[in-house]
């Protein structure tokens, strides 16, 4: 790598990382406050709330990582022009092409991370904070397996083979044990509906129950069979919401696994294969928000000029990040193939990158 190239990825690496602190920082700061309205609840202290505010830190990398690229990128292109460094280059012979394969590079680096963040630590990290939260507020205990969500509910152990976006269980089976921990019999259930006060309608229903014979040694099984029967739980829709990684914290073995499960189920999977497909184009946002900030290394050198381009920058970042939500959501609600909600927001702002590229070279 020649020496303006090591000057300018290190410029601009260096910006981008003191960005990202920032950003990671007065988030960190937003939901400490945030966390802090839990303390008191069930056993929720300040040591939960700090825990839960450092192990939600990675998902907030990885949300916040294409804003910190544009912000960062703004700032140090618009640097090396205030001190006419670009255009030094620029007459030496250095083509927008080059210095936008040079600046690809950096944002690859931060692409990577992203991608790795996404798949190893986002995933665990936001799956152990939710589940600390619930055990400490709600006193329920529960962990997400293959086989489905595993819950201990007061005597009782409850598996959820899978929730609906609605909070719809399906696929649930209950194990009731007693005051001495034997067994007393097991609730297979085939669906599940919040009622309310804490009361859910179990529907076709077959229930395994343990009895011991009458000569006190020759326990015996019997089944039972119902169509409804209301389960009295501590378990509410919303601590179901909370136990469950919302699909854009999942990694892509658990997404794939997922998604098998609900089309062997005939179950919508809109939400699933839309989140699958952002898991690919998400961290390939770094890419296009350099592209985005690359025609204001162009700009004027003057301070207030930079001023005014670290402020269109957020604000470029801000609905780059608010469009990313918005056509997932009108992606499901619209049936728009999921390829396209996930792919449709970088390539709109890929294309307001070229075009702006093509407009400063013009001029």
């Amino acid at each position: 790598m020649k020496i303006y190239e090591r000057h300018i990825f290190r410029e601009v690496f260096k910006a981008i990382l003191l960005v990202l602190i920032a950003l990671i920082a007065l988030y960190a700061f937003f939901d400490s406050i945030e966390s802090m309205k839990d303390v008191g609840r069930g056993q929720f202290g300040a040591s939960h709330a700090f825990a839960y505010v450092g192990l939600r830190l990675p998902g907030r990398v990885y949300e916040l990582l294409p804003i910190a690229v544009l912000i960062g990128a703004l700032y140090a292109l618009s640097s090396l022009a205030r001190h006419s460094e670009i255009t030094v280059l620029r007459a030496s012979g250095l083509s927008t092409g080059k210095l936008l394969f040079l600046l690809f590079k950096v944002a690859v680096v931060f692409a990577v991370g992203a991608l790795l963040l996404g798949e190893i630590l986002v995933p665990a990290s936001e799956r152990l904070a939710q589940q600390m939260r619930t055990r400490a507020i709600h006193n329920i205990i529960a962990q997400e397996f293959a086989s489905g969500l595993w819950v201990r509910d007061g005597r009782s152990f409850v598996n959820i083979r899978s929730v609906s976006l609605d909070t719809e269980l399906s696929g649930i089976r209950i194990y009731q044990f007693d005051d001495m921990n034997y067994l007393k019999h097991v609730t297979e259930a085939q669906h599940g509906s919040y009622v309310d006060a804490g009361k859910w309608r179990l529907s076709d229903i077959s229930r395994t129950v343990l009895e011991v014979g009458r000569d006190g040694n020759q326990p015996y099984a019997r089944v039972e069979q119902e169509q409804e029967f209301l389960w009295d739980s501590a378990l509410t829709p919303d601590i179901v919401a909370l136990i469950m990684v919302p699909p854009e914290r999942m990694s892509l073995i658990s997404l794939v696994t997922y998604l098998r499960h609900l089309s062997g189920n005939r179950q919508k999977t809109e939400r699933y294969e839309i989140a699958l497909w952002k898991k690919f184009f998400y961290p390939a946002s770094a890419l296009v928000m350099i592209a985005l900030a690359m025609p204001f290394g162009y700009g004027h050198s003057r301070m207030s000029g930079v001023s005014l381009q670290i402020f269109s920058g957020v604000m470029i970042g801000v609905l780059f990040h608010m469009l990313n939500g918005l056509f997932s959501s009108l992606g499901i609600l619209r049936a728009w193939p999921p390829l396209l909600s996930a792919a449709l927001p970088s390539i709109l702002f890929l294309s307001v990158a070229l075009s702006m590229l093509w407009y400063a070279e013009r001029r």
